[in-house]
Formats: C-alpha cells, sequence, structure tokens
C-alpha cells in the first residue's frame, strides 16, 4: 500500500500544477453554468406541470455539475495508452507492483486533483460571491441538513471510485484496440448524457427513468448531487451507496479481466 500511496501523491501533486489550465476551466464553466441557469428558470417558469425537482433544487444541481465537472471519465489516462502504443507500458510490467492497482492508483488522482483545482473556486464563487452580487436566487445553496451534506460527502467519494473505474476502461481499451480513441469518444458522450449531467435523470421521461436510475453511470452524478440539493433523503443513502459499490465492482472486476488478458496478447518490440 505504501507505494500506491506514494504514486497517488507524486501524481495528484503533479496534476495540481496545471494551475493556468484550471483557472480557465473555472471561467469557462461558470459561463456555462449561467446558460443552463437561464434555461432552466425559463423553462420551470413556463411549465405548467408539477416537475420532480424544484427550481432551487435543479439550479443547485446544475451548479455542482460545473464544480465538479471533472468526475465524469472524459478519457482514459493519455500517458498510460501511449505508453502501450510505444510499448514503454513494458516498464509498468516490471515494477513488483499489481498492474491494474498501479493504473488504478494513476486514475484515482487523475480524478481528485481537477476536482480540487476547478471546484473550490467555484463552490466559493457560487455559494458566497453569487448572493453579494445580487444573484441568491441564481446560487448554490447549502444541504438542508448536516446529515444530507454527510450523505452526499459518502456517496460522492464512491462516485470518484466509480468514475475511476470507468477511467480504467478507457485506459485498458489501448490493448484492444489501433488507436485506442474510438472508446474514448463514444463512452464520455454516453455518460455525460444518462448521468444527467447535461439534463437532471428526474426531468427525462418516465418510461426511461427505471432504466437510467439502474445503469452505473446515475451513481456518477444524479445521485450524490439529489443528496447535496435535498432532492433525495439522507436515509437514501443506503440504497445508493449500495448501487454505486455494485457497479464499482462489476467495473473492477472487469478491468482487470480485461489488464490479464491484454497483457498476455502485448506485443512489444524488442522481447
Amino acid at each position: 500500500m505504501r507505494a500506491y500511496w506514494s504514486l497517488f501523491v507524486a501524481r495528484f501533486a503533479l496534476l495540481l500544477q496545471y494551475r493556468t489550465a484550471a483557472m480557465a476551466g473555472v471561467v469557462t464553466q461558470l459561463f456555462w453554468g449561467f446558460v443552463k441557469v437561464m434555461v432552466l428558470e425559463a423553462f420551470f417558469t413556463h411549465t405548467t406541470t408539477a416537475q420532480p425537482m424544484t427550481l432551487k433544487e435543479t439550479i443547485g444541481y446544475v451548479w455542482l455539475g460545473q464544480v465538479f465537472l471533472m468526475i465524469v471519465p472524459w478519457s482514459g489516462d493519455r500517458e498510460i495508452q501511449q505508453q502501450i502504443r510505444s510499448g514503454a507500458v513494458g516498464y509498468d510490467l516490471l515494477r513488483p507492483t499489481d498492474l491494474y492497482n498501479f493504473w488504478l492508483t494513476r486514475a484515482l488522482a487523475m480524478r481528485t486533483a481537477p476536482l480540487i483545482l476547478r471546484g473550490i473556486p467555484l463552490l466559493l464563487l457560487t455559494i458566497l460571491v453569487l448572493p453579494l452580487i445580487g444573484l441568491s436566487g441564481w446560487s448554490l445553496s447549502f444541504p438542508p441538513s448536516t446529515a444530507s451534506l454527510v450523505a452526499f460527502v459518502v456517496s460522492f467519494i464512491c462516485a470518484v471510485v466509480l468514475s475511476s473505474a470507468f477511467t480504467m476502461l478507457m485506459t485498458i481499451s489501448m490493448m484492444w484496440t489501433i488507436s485506442g480513441e474510438g472508446i474514448n469518444n463514444v463512452l464520455p458522450t454516453f455518460i455525460v448524457i444518462f448521468s444527467g449531467m447535461i439534463v437532471p435523470l428526474p426531468l427525462f421521461p418516465e418510461w426511461i427513468k427505471p432504466v437510467l436510475n439502474e445503469l452505473p453511470f446515475s451513481g456518477l452524478v444524479d445521485q450524490p448531487f439529489r443528496l447535496f440539493t435535498g432532492n433525495l433523503p439522507p436515509d437514501a443513502l443506503f440504497n445508493i451507496v449500495l448501487h454505486q459499490i455494485f457497479w464499482i465492482a462489476i467495473m473492477i472486476t472487469l478491468g482487470r479481466f480485461l489488464v490479464n488478458r491484454g497483457v498476455r496478447k502485448l506485443v512489444i518490440q524488442g522481447g
């Protein structure tokens, strides 16, 4: 475990160096957050039917999506994929560590460091600054109770692990394809749509909600965010975590299987 912790710390510290890119991301995400909030406010103002979320809950959901945008596994680990392409992955095969655990540790750092760089400034802006400039109706509200906050933190930790497991699947795909770009472009699109990052899942048509709630994507965004806003009660945490752990186990099991099979079929020039 000491080796994996050292790798996580080193990778995490390296990713924290990209501060300029993070600040540019903060500005971009703040802009698109305002666009989404305005669209949703227009929708709630003119809708004639009752909605499963209030406007305040939906605005909070949108801002959480902008704050924690990097929870979405947008791609696999590009460095590892390049190593697989070039054959430099042979160095990782020589390390006295489990290959899947080694790469998963990198994925965990990859998913968490950007959250801190972008998330903390956006949280401060949306929770504290917007009310000060007269936009309290568009701001992100605190969870309705301490229990809701604790439930969100627990479920969000599971969401980070689930996202890292998805990242691993995209990384490993390089062992089975020529360029590795196919799954890295297609899978994130499905995840963004079906996790609730674009439109909150409760606003989807009734006939598809049962399917979306059972898919692993809801455990990345929808369920943790609804716990934060109070749309889901804290006592829903047990079922949410159970759902997340179920899919984490499946993703990690599948990832380990693909790594073991991929290593056996991997051809590296020079041996």
